[in-house]
C-alpha cells in the first residue's frame, strides 16, 4: 500500500480510471443491446451482473499477471505468423462481436418473421453471451493496464473506480440507445468496427482504437445535431426497430 503516499502513483491512477472508462464503452454498448432483449424488469439487473462479472473477470486476470505474460508468447506459427493464447481470445471474441452485431442489426429491421424463428432471449442466454465477451474486452483492457502501471494495487483500484462509474452510466446509457434506432444502428456499427479490430489484432495487424473512438464520436455528434433538426420537424416519424418486448 506504499502507492497510497506516491503522487506519481496518483496520478498513473487517474490517467489509468479514464482509460479503463473508455475501453469499457464498448463493453456497456454490448450489455445495453443485450440487455434490451429482455422484459423491462430483468434489463437492470442483467446490466448489473454483466459490469460486475466485468469487474471479477479484470481484477482475476490482474491477479494472474504472471499467467497473462506467458499468454503473449506464441502457442504455434501459421505461414510465419505467431499466434500467442491472446491472439486466439481476440481473433475468437472479434468473430463472435461481429457475428453478434451483425444478428442484432438483422433482429432490428426484419421484424416478427424473424423473431418467431429466432425465439425470445433468456436472461440465461443474454448472460452467457456478457459472460464471453467480457473475457475478451477484460483480456484487452488488463493487457493495457499492466503495460502502463506496474502496482497491483493501482491497477485493481482503477478497475474498481472505472467500473463503479460504468455502473452508474450504464442505465442511462441503456436507455439512451434503446429509445433511439439511429443511435442503436450507430452503437451496433461500432461493434462491428471494434470486432474487425479485434480479428486484426488477433491476426497480427495492430489498428489503433482511438481511429474508432473518433469516428464513432464524430458520428454521434452528427447524429445528435439531426436528433435535433427532427424534433423542429415533429411531423416527421422516425423509423422504429423492432423490439423483443
Amino acid at each position: 500500500m506504499d502507492w497510497l503516499t506516491d503522487p506519481n502513483a496518483w496520478i498513473s491512477l487517474l490517467t489509468l480510471t479514464i482509460l479503463e472508462i473508455v475501453l469499457g464503452v464498448d463493453n456497456i454498448i454490448f450489455i445495453s443491446v443485450l440487455a434490451g432483449k429482455l422484459p423491462p424488469e430483468q434489463q437492470g439487473r442483467a446490466r448489473t451482473i454483466g459490469l460486475m462479472l466485468a469487474l471479477i473477470t479484470r481484477v482475476l486476470l490482474l491477479a494472474s499477471i504472471f499467467w497473462l505474460s506467458k499468454l503473449t508468447a506464441d502457442l504455434f506459427t501459421v505461414y510465419g505468423n505467431g499466434f500467442s493464447g491472446r491472439d486466439l481470445v481476440l481473433l475468437i471474441g472479434g468473430l463472435f462481436l461481429l457475428w453478434k452485431s451483425v444478428h442484432e442489426i438483422h433482429s432490428s429491421l426484419e421484424g416478427e418473421d424473424h423473431a418467431k424463428s429466432g425465439g425470445r432471449a433468456t436472461m440465461s442466454s443474454v448472460i452467457t453471451q456478457i459472460v464471453i465477451i467480457d473475457i475478451v474486452f477484460s483480456l484487452d483492457s488488463v493487457i493495457t493496464a499492466v503495460g502502463l502501471v506496474r502496482d497491483i494495487g493501482v491497477m485493481i483500484t482503477a478497475v474498481i473506480l472505472a467500473m463503479i462509474v460504468m455502473l452508474v452510466a450504464a442505465k442511462s446509457i441503456s436507455d439512451f440507445v434503446n429509445k433511439h434506432p439511429t443511435i442503436k444502428m450507430l452503437a451496433l456499427s461500432f461493434l462491428l468496427l471494434v470486432g474487425v479490430v479485434l480479428v486484426a489484432d488477433g491476426l497480427g495487424h495492430h489498428i489503433q482504437k482511438g481511429y474508432i473512438y473518433f469516428a464513432m464520436a464524430f458520428s454521434f455528434g452528427v447524429e445528435m445535431l439531426n436528433m435535433k433538426l427532427r424534433a423542429k420537424k415533429a411531423q416527421v416519424k422516425p423509423v422504429e426497430l423492432r423490439r423483443e418486448y
